[in-house]
């Protein structure tokens, strides 16, 4: 069966499609006019072992906001439609990714009941644009978007950091290994994973 989403969305301040296969190898294409977002989300195809696509046209001449929100929310999108009905896989994964002094975890339950909990980001980085075009907080906005719209928990935490582009990529790189682990067809399990019977 084929785990496949492809999702378009069109408003006044962006465009955006995507396709993503769940079970594919990490071929990814990323364009969203925002450099830095490009490099995190090919971290997260990569890692997560997606084959993404991504093309986004926004008004990154105002900023970069609406942009990479909206990427986030149709990337979620095309997530949930990938799961289909969610026979057969694992449900539950998290993992710990340790980038030089970084350190973050992700924990992801793909149930059918969006919630984002996302804590330990230092403050002091708040008003910090990496490489000077990926304002800082919104990775928090990314894993919100990401999490409602595919309709999964995740919990996001960065135990400790200090540099803003290690703290950004080890929270991606979490966050895709724990969705791989999370959406890998479990050999054990014939039906969905839930005792309601539904996800």
């Amino acid at each position: 069966m084929s785990r496949v989403g492809k999702i378009e969305r069109t408003t006044k301040e962006s465009s955006i499609r995507v396709e993503l296969d769940l079970d594919g190898t990490g071929q990814v294409e990323v364009a969203t006019g925002v450099p830095f977002y490009d490099h995190m989300l090919h971290s997260f195809g990569v890692h997560g072992s997606l084959d993404l696509r991504v093309e986004a046209e926004g008004d990154v001449h105002i900023d970069a906001h609406h942009t990479v929100e909206d990427t986030a929310i149709v990337l979620g999108q095309a997530l949930r439609e990938a799961l289909g009905d969610k026979k057969g896989i694992r449900r539950f994964g998290d993992c710990w990714i340790p980038m030089d002094e970084t350190l973050a975890h992700a924990a992801i339950d793909v149930s059918g009941r969006p919630y984002c909990v996302h804590v330990g980001e230092p403050e002091q980085f708040n008003t910090f644009t990496i490489g000077g075009n990926y304002p800082f907080v919104l990775t928090r906005h990314v894993f919100d978007s990401l999490s409602f719209h595919a309709q999964i928990a995740l919990h996001v935490r960065v135990e400790y950091g200090r540099d803003p582009h290690h703290i950004a990529e080890a929270q991606y790189k979490a966050v895709a290994r724990a969705l791989r682990a999370a959406t890998e067809p479990d050999p054990r399990a014939g039906g969905i994973p839930s005792t309601k019977g539904v996800l």
